[in-house]
């Protein structure tokens, strides 16, 4: 037979790929563990296509062409090592497999090599865009073996999102599990996305009194200019929906759930030392929101401060607009601070203006300056920081006032902003050439003698300084984590 490629596991991403690969001309075997599910997607959905389904794993191998391609879009971690040792035997070297779950990338880093070893070439891929990207166009960022892109790379550019100049949203990024991880940095982009909407909302509601409607058009004009995006986008869209003549949103239990990846994004930025603090208080925002129980008892004990201060609403929505950008600014950054990390410590050699285009249209986290982000980069493939470019230097400056309002007035009513906060506190700590680690270090080196830099002396010659005068004068060894 002559099948181009095999996808296993027919839940709402996998189905909308095939389709979406059928529609560009591909042959596709569709495969899923549960036979009756196969069934109903070729009566249903692929019904009068060129789509065929296998019931078992050798008659979907027998049907394709080599070297075989075979992309699994099954549950994340156990499940994506079983199906790959079911595979093996079935396959001969050369051949391909594709993971484009939600892998945590130290799976696709050991899955690389260890199939590499056997003979397979491997691809570990991010897929971002939900249902309605798989279906018409993802953005897609694969990873792995390189040997396996030009086999696949006709495929995946085809099914991806193009940018307004045809661009495809799909090119490979790196080895081993570089796919993945900047899979993972996008999600936690994603969650900081989330969390300052969601905080410019409540401040809207709670602070200014806006109504559903008055929320709804701001968000609408703001999608107009720079904080044009995807998110900004579906916001302005839910805060219109209605059923039963009341807003859907309001009827919504205030407990965010979370699949890992903002939290793995996180633990990464601790691990590589990186400060990532806006993804991370992303993530614990959502932790907070799901002690309801305890939210709801804790609000009739603890006193905030005095409310009912009227504010010019213009002002603000002026100020709080200013405040989303200069945040989601920042979040990129950090973002891009930790894919650096990355890249230098696995020697992946990332291309950040090509991530940027990777992320220009069919993902969750699109939006207008992502152009300008592979302008920066593609100007600088150096650039430490997106915040040193000229345009978001700009940008930030014009922004910080309203963005340094609004957070003085939340904290002055007792309004929670922690992202938008951390983003600001991370802004001024970046700028700030002196930090107060000097005294930090000194703490650690009375307590632990675990010794210091000295601002006159060349870097890297390490001190102790006997501050009691019964220390003594030995150190503990000098040691970064």
């Amino acid at each position: 037979m002559n099948y181009d490629i095999a996808l296993i596991g027919l839940a709402v991403m996998g189905q909308n790929l095939i389709l979406n690969m059928n529609d560009k001309g591909y042959k596709v075997v569709a495969y899923n563990r549960t036979a009756s599910v196969t069934e109903e997607f070729l009566a249903g959905p692929a019904k009068d296509t060129n789509i065929i389904g296998a019931a078992t794993y050798e008659e979907m191998v027998s049907k394709l062409s080599s070297p075989r391609k075979i992309m699994l879009m099954v549950k994340a971690g156990k499940a994506v090592d079983s199906v790959i040792e079911t595979l093996l035997p079935l396959l001969d070297e050369g051949d391909v497999i594709i993971d484009g779950g939600n892998a945590n990338y130290p799976d696709s880093q050991r899955r690389a090599i260890d199939l590499k070893a056997r003979g397979i070439r491997f691809i570990g891929t991010g897929v971002s865009g939900g249902e309605e990207g798989a279906r018409h166009g993802p953005s897609i960022m694969p990873g792995g073996n390189p040997e396996a892109w030009p086999l696949v790379k006709e495929i995946f550019q085809a099914i991806s999102a193009k940018t307004d100049d045809g661009q495809p949203c799909c090119e490979w990024v790196g080895e081993n599990g570089a796919g993945h991880f900047v899979k993972m940095v996008h999600n936690g982009i994603e969650y900081g996305d989330m969390q300052i909407i969601c905080e410019a909302y409540q401040f809207m509601k709670d602070q200014l009194g806006m109504s559903n409607a008055e929320m709804q058009q701001t968000f609408e004009t703001w999608n107009q200019g720079d904080l044009g995006s995807y998110l900004i986008e579906i916001t302005s869209e839910i805060l219109a929906v209605k059923e039963n003549g009341s807003y859907v949103v309001d009827s919504i239990l205030d407990k965010a759930g979370q699949k890992g990846t903002g939290k793995w994004t996180a633990i990464n930025a601790l691990d590589f030392g990186t400060p990532v603090t806006l993804i991370g208080e992303a993530v614990f925002a959502r932790c907070l929101s799901a002690l309801k129980a305890e939210r709801v008892t804790a609000s009739q004990v603890l006193q905030g401060p005095a409310t009912g201060i009227a504010l010019d609403k213009a002002e603000y929505i002026q100020a709080l607009g200013d405040a989303l950008l200069a945040s989601k600014v920042v979040s990129y950054a950090q973002g891009f601070m930790l894919m650096r990390e990355a890249s230098e410590h696995f020697d992946w050699n990332l291309q950040y203006g090509s991530i940027a285009q990777l992320w220009r249209g069919g993902c969750i986290i699109r939006s207008v300056f992502l152009d300008d982000i592979k302008a920066a980069y593609d100007k600088n493939g150096e650039l430490n920081n997106l915040l040193l470019d000229d345009y978001f230097r700009d940008k930030i400056q014009a922004a910080q006032t309203g963005w340094r309002k609004v957070l003085s007035k939340a904290m002055e009513t007792g309004v929670p902003m922690p992202a938008m906060g951390a983003a600001l506190a991370f802004y001024d700590g970046y700028r700030t050439a002196s930090l107060p680690a000097n005294l930090l270090q000194a703490q650690r080196d009375y307590f632990g003698a675990h010794t210091y830099e000295r601002v006159d002396k060349p870097e890297g010659m390490r001190f102790h300084t006997n501050w009691t005068g019964t220390g003594g004068d030995v150190s503990s060894s000098s040691y970064d984590v």
